[in-house]
């Protein structure tokens, strides 16, 4: 692959709704730009985006795969991100390194909830963007009716910068408005607007002359004055207004036969900004704790940022990067600031899907891979260790579906805990916890599919398998008042005996206090050398609580007095003795369960507002407050984690999968009497299959 210079460079994330037809599109442009010999089809596994044995069993993109296209001596590094909300985190990485996003609307579907959450995401980063209404050789699509809805549906100056020719299966081609040129056949060969469509497509152009006069000072007088815009006047208004924002082009296009791409692929070269002209970046010299700006010139700081992680079976980590500036080369070694170590680099890569192209070198702006880096991980700075430099990261949502995992066989448990640290790697949006109240390992992902992808991927690329199952709660135990308990340990055998003995006071403690152990011995009835003995001991017992097993906490223990044998007495006896008081005193100081709550916050859209309410409420919610954002309501609740274990699917399924949240934990507090019971008996069935 040629080297290209900056201001040849475009780096563009195909967005969308799952099944808009983003890894259609991205198979299309590299078939027309002849890197490969024919066009592969998602349903048949053969594209080259989707690689993934989970994407193809799926017939979903669930990673970001990389298509560089080579069109009209530039390269558009096309970043083909997943569509399905479970699968956020690469879509997040993808939207961080681009310039420029294309939004796919399935012009058969219109405006799905795909569409709205990447939306939102492009909205945050203020990315220009373009929107391509896809699949308009289908039944039932409507150019001027997905047009309609995205205008609904979105604010923004939404003008079509295409237009199609013919519909549903006569669609041929588009008309570029600007050049007034159509673009026929899966050839794309160039031809004139049919005669059928000049009016229309003049009333078009001249909106279009219009808005890109208003993003130029120079083009506006011009054009007040009456005088015609040329075709590259017209061209370097619209790039100022999409560049801003004020201006959304949208386009026009049908990815499986191919009609409409080579059309695209030049938009995206005239429109559609380089990195040379995007804003500086900012970043922080760690060393000296000042931000610099960088632009994106060969010769500056090296400054590059990882976006992605990927375990490759024949090279092991395969780490992606985009530079911000400088070059990263072949050999040369670079500097990971976070981890304060340098790294070696060996050859790298452009990537294309799952196929390594060497390179000698990564210029700035571009996009490469590098294997084998030792300490980097998603999110890390790649730069010189003389000028160190930190690029702001990549911000992800917290996991909001939990499962616990167990492995199925003492080998895969042998195999779980490097393979897990691997996962994470890749996927920063999954999260690996040990439970220590229930002993389970729990995986934090997305959502269902999220979890299920991640345990096909420990089987496949990391050969460990494993069952999951819904997360026990991590439930504890306190006490409601304060009594007094004796333990005396006692055994004598026939040499040297055993003997301690112990009065100890359990008081309650406020939430969240922990465990307080008191030493109020006077006199030495208990000896100082087995004091921390009887506090250990309690630090023993007190994992496994008298109501339902669970670790007890928010109490304190004072030794106030006891007894001992100047032969039989040992820190165990005394352990032993601690033991006894506790299961005696705790039992009659009121032990309660305790459960974690958590503060939720529910984003919905209006119209699901009242279910969304009434559901917390079977829910045992405490809604906390409600605001309005636009024409969506933000409700904010303390809820029982109890309620929440499978409230992803659930929330989806109620909102049709318009609805989000966070969560986050709040405190402890009492279970209800009523649901004591079931829980402590939940807890006995546990024990006796143990």
């Amino acid at each position: 692959m040629k080297d290209y210079k900056v201001d040849q460079l475009r780096n563009v994330v195909l967005l969308g709704h799952g099944g808009s037809g983003k890894t259609s599109l991205s198979e299309a442009m590299l078939f027309d730009s002849g890197a490969t010999t024919r066009l592969g089809k998602v349903e048949e596994g053969t594209t080259v985006s989707d690689f993934d044995p989970e994407e193809q069993r799926r017939r979903i993109s669930v990673n970001t795969s990389v298509i560089p296209v080579e069109w009209k001596d530039h390269k558009l590094n096309i970043l083909d991100a997943p569509g399905y909300a479970d699968f956020v985190g690469d879509v997040k990485g993808s939207v961080r390194v681009a310039d420029a996003a294309v939004i796919v609307v399935d012009a058969s579907a219109g405006v799905e909830v795909g569409t709205e959450l990447v939306w939102g995401y492009v909205e945050e980063t203020n990315l220009p963007r373009v929107v391509l209404m896809s699949k308009l050789d289908r039944e039932n699509t409507s150019f001027d009716r997905s047009l309609a809805q995205v205008r609904e549906a979105f604010h923004g100056n939404f003008v079509p910068l295409q237009m199609p020719i013919g519909s549903q299966a006569d669609f041929q081609g588009v008309v570029d408005l600007v050049t007034m040129t159509a673009y026929l056949g899966p050839k794309g060969n160039l031809g004139d607007v049919p005669a059928d469509l000049q009016t229309q497509a003049a009333t078009y152009r001249q909106h279009l002359i219009e808005l890109a006069a208003e993003g130029d000072d120079e083009l506006i007088m011009k054009y007040l004055e009456g005088e015609d815009l040329t075709e590259d006047e017209i061209q370097r208004g619209l790039r100022i207004g999409i560049k801003k924002g004020s201006i959304i082009p949208v386009l026009a296009s049908a990815a499986t036969a191919n009609v409409g791409i080579q059309a695209l692929l030049d938009a995206i070269i005239n429109y559609l900004p380089s990195p040379a002209g995007m804003p500086p970046v900012e970043a922080t010299n760690p060393a000296t704790g000042l931000k610099e700006t960088l632009t994106a010139v060969d010769a500056g700081p090296l400054a590059a940022l990882v976006f992605k992680t990927a375990a490759d079976p024949f090279v092991g980590k395969l780490t992606y990067f985009r530079v911000y500036s400088g070059t990263i080369e072949s050999g040369v070694g670079v500097f990971n600031a976070r981890a304060g170590q340098d790294e070696r680099v060996g050859q790298v890569y452009v990537m294309r899907g799952k196929e390594q192209i060497p390179v000698p070198r990564i210029g700035a702006g571009d996009i490469g891979a590098v294997a084998k880096l030792a300490a980097t991980t998603t999110g890390d700075t790649l730069c010189d260790r003389t000028h160190p430099l930190v690029l702001e990261g990549i911000e992800y949502p917290n996991p909001l579906y939990a499962a616990a995992i167990m492995p199925k066989t003492k080998t895969d448990l042998d195999k779980l805990s490097p393979a897990l640290a691997r996962l994470t790697d890749e996927d920063p949006t999954l999260r690996v916890r040990r439970e220590i109240e229930t002993g389970e390992t729990i995986l934090w992902g997305m959502g269902e599919s999220h979890i299920d992808v991640a345990a096909r991927r420990l089987q496949q690329k990391f050969g460990v398998n494993i069952t999951t199952d819904v997360p026990k709660i991590p439930y504890r135990e306190t006490i409601t008042k304060t009594v007094q308990a004796h333990g005396r340990h006692k055994k004598q055998t026939g040499g040297r005996g055993q003997f301690g003995d112990v009065w100890i006071r359990f008081e309650p403690l406020p939430r969240g206090a922990g465990f307080e152990f008191v030493d109020e011995i006077f006199g030495g009835a208990v000896p100082r050398q087995y004091i921390p003995a009887v506090e250990k001991g309690l630090r023993e017992i007190m994992e496994r609580g008298m109501v339902a097993g669970y670790p007890t906490v928010d109490f304190r223990a004072a030794l106030y007095d006891g007894g001992y044998h100047a032969v039989d007495s040992s820190e165990m006896s005394f352990k032993l003795a601690a033991h006894l008081a506790f299961k005696e005193g705790i039992p009659q100081a009121n032990p309660v369960l305790l459960e974690p709550i958590m503060n939720v916050a529910i984003t919905v859209p209006d119209q699901y507002t009242g279910d969304i309410m009434g559901d917390l409420n079977t829910r045992r919610a405490r809604v906390q407050g409600m605001d309005q954002q636009g024409t969506k309501s933000i409700i904010t609740a303390q809820v029982p984690l109890a309620e929440l274990q499978r409230y992803a699917t659930d929330l989806r399924s109620m909102t049709q999968g318009r609805g989000i949240f966070t969560m986050e934990f709040s405190h402890y507090e009492e279970v209800p009497a009523h649901l004591t019971q079931q829980i402590v008996e939940q807890a006995k069935r546990e024990a006796e299959k143990e």
